[in-house]
């Protein structure tokens, strides 16, 4: 019996039975059995989303599985050789290995989101790059041996690095990945919306290997222009309606908020005594540090790699449960310090007041909310009174855009074949909102200044 033939099954509540061939799951099963993988168990894809969503409790590791296969389908769509097959099939699966707890909520604990969780994803990797690892895997897979120069390539894929077969790199990341293939689908599906809906199956069958001049590029067949089209205005909603969701939004600011005047507090506030103690008390206590020296680095980048590399043993063992006690364990302190009282609205639901505000108006707007917690601050606490802005594009024409073969196999970019598409490209959306403390909503000069922006809401 031919062993590709027998395969193995996972049960997907979005790709439905997911096949894996017994080739497939020995390259597979050493990465996701191991610790570091399972840990993304234990991190929900959407942050604070099931606060406003309750399905919405999916994890990096149900997405890292569903990209793994779709990247498999589109290798055996475009006929690529199976060591090639093998290779993009590993780099979707450890794609997202770098995240934290809350996933990408956690890069905001940083100015500026100096430390993404890209940075972490190189320091998981190397744990699989021993003489060890090696050496079980290829015993288990005897036709393709697994080797430094080979998990190079890998890393290079996920990391964006060159060179690299720009055909693979596509698969796994690009504006046509394997990544936004399925967490369109499953972040739609576990929310309980429409908006991120498309035809995978017919995109998978329009897919095609295209000649550019970097070389081969995954593309599409003309046939598939509805379907990407559909799939980028998927995206655009999904952007505008569940990711950039005010409410999800200002919940995730306060849990940074929480966790950044806890990180202030937890080295002298002697209630947190028992916290610095913690993987994540140490963690914040560095992370303190860290960006009180970001101005005065005199290399900032040997200076983040020093916290990186130093904080590496602390991190990985972080997930959603170590913030979720801690929140817990502070909310039911009877304290007025900010970490606890932001710990009690996030526990016990205390929603925030959200009033959206026309981006045309926002200089002006964050000139009064200034003004407004100078003259108000021994009242209001700055957490309690904040300015969300979250600009985006959902797709981009001048940074490697999808490519089209036309029915005269010409190679053209989307936006040329697409009316739809032109008129979206490379357009920068904005949201903006003020997020308020509902417990300060009553306060009086606070009502009196929502008064004053009543101008400049929207409808």
């Amino acid at each position: 019996m031919n062993n590709e033939n027998i395969s193995h099954v996972i049960k997907d509540p979005v790709h439905g039975t997911m096949q894996f061939s017994t080739s497939e799951n020995n390259w597979l099963k050493p990465f996701y059995d191991s610790p570091n993988f399972q840990r993304l168990r234990h991190i929900k894809q959407l942050g604070m989303g099931d606060f406003i969503f309750p399905g919405a409790v999916h994890t990096r590791f149900n997405h890292s599985l569903g990209c793994s296969y779709i990247a498999g389908q589109i290798a055996h769509k475009i006929g690529l050789a199976e060591e090639e097959r093998q290779l993009v099939m590993i780099a979707c699966l450890l794609h997202d290995m770098g995240h934290g707890p809350f996933s990408h909520a956690f890069e905001d604990l940083f100015h500026q989101k100096l430390i993404r969780h890209e940075a972490w994803t190189p320091f998981f990797l190397s744990e699989y790059r021993t003489k060890a690892f090696f050496t079980e895997y290829n015993h288990n897979n005897p036709r393709h041996n697994l080797t430094e120069e080979k998990f190079k390539l890998i890393e290079a894929m996920i990391m964006h690095k060159t060179p690299v077969k720009r055909l693979l790199a596509d698969i796994v990341s690009s504006q046509l990945d394997a990544d936004r293939l399925d967490y369109l689908l499953r972040d739609s599906h576990f929310c309980g919306v429409a908006y991120g809906e498309f035809d995978l199956p017919w995109m998978l069958n329009s897919m095609m290997i295209v000649n550019s001049p970097q070389g081969e590029r995954l593309g599409l067949t003309h046939k598939g222009i509805g379907v990407v089209e559909h799939y980028l205005m998927a995206r655009r909603l999904m952007t505008r309606n569940i990711y950039l969701h005010p409410k999800k939004l200002a919940l995730e600011f306060f849990l940074i908020q929480l966790l950044t005047s806890l990180a202030q507090s937890v080295d002298d506030y002697a209630p947190y005594a028992d916290i610095k103690k913690t993987r994540l008390g140490t963690f914040l206590s560095n992370a303190n540090q860290f960006n009180q020296q970001i101005n005065a680095a005199t290399d900032l980048n040997q200076h983040k790699q020093q916290f990186l590399t130093q904080n590496y043993a602390n991190y990985k063992e972080l997930c959603d449960y170590d913030v979720s006690a801690i929140i817990k364990l502070l909310a039911q302190m009877d304290t007025q310090h900010p970490a606890a009282q932001i710990a009690q609205r996030l526990h016990y639901r205390q929603m925030p007041k959200i009033i959206r505000i026309d981006i045309a108006d926002v200089d002006r707007i964050k000139k009064l909310l200034v003004d407004f917690k100078a003259a108000h601050s021994e009242t209001l606490q700055d957490w309690q009174l904040a300015l969300i802005q979250t600009p985006h594009q959902s797709y981009t024409v001048s940074d490697d855009p999808i490519l089209i073969t036309n029915e005269q196999e010409v190679v053209r970019p989307l936006n040329e074949m697409s009316f739809m598409i032109d008129a979206m490209g490379d357009k920068l959306e904005h949201t903006a909102f003020i997020c308020i403390d509902k417990t300060s909503y009553t306060y009086p000069p606070l009502q009196a200044l929502i008064k004053n922006l009543s101008e400049a809401v929207t409808p």
